[in-house]
């Protein structure tokens, strides 16, 4: 009795899911088809656990490193050089701040990001801020690993340079 009872309760589950299937068949569909149709983040709706891409804005950077030393992913890697006595070069931070030092490398590695936003309550001049864009899709890893420095390696090494002579003298 038990071995027709198990075939009556599998067919019947089976139905039942079925009818489920049929029923949705032909009810308004609720899913946005994702890459034609999305909702875009409003400003209002940022908050501190939003999963949006970093934004570093470097005429605000001042290299002082808090918000790599904040991060407990290790994903920023903050690299700086001194500037040189009188090298007039050195553009003022924001708010007529007297920049002191020279952001060389400045690289955030998304794949590595957990989306915290520690980062951006660390930093003590607000160049780093969370945007509206959440879209992370990439063919390969290494679009992932974003450089935000104004500086090209050989400017970099201008500068360093100029600081060594500097120091030097």
């Amino acid at each position: 009795m038990g071995y027709f009872k198990d075939i009556y309760d599998g067919i019947s589950t089976a139905l039942v899911g079925m009818r489920i299937t049929w029923d949705h068949l032909f009810q308004k569909k609720v899913t946005n088809q994702y890459p034609e149709l999305y909702h875009p983040i409003k400003s209002g709706d940022m908050a501190i656990n939003s999963r949006n891409r970093i934004f570093v804005d470097m005429d605000g950077c001042d290299g002082c490193n808090s918000c790599a030393r904040a991060c407990p992913v290790n994903c920023i890697t903050v690299e700086t050089c001194k500037v040189a006595p009188g090298d007039e070069t050195a553009p003022d931070l924001h708010g007529g701040k007297k920049r002191r030092t020279w952001v060389t490398k400045y690289d955030i590695d998304f794949s590595l990001c957990c989306f915290c936003s520690l980062c951006t309550e660390a930093c003590p001049t607000e160049a780093i801020v969370m945007t509206q864009e959440f879209e992370y899709s990439t063919v390969g890893r290494e679009g992932l690993l974003y450089h935000f420095s104004r500086l090209t390696p050989e400017e970099a090494a201008e500068k360093e340079r100029l600081l060594e002579e500097s120091q030097a003298d």
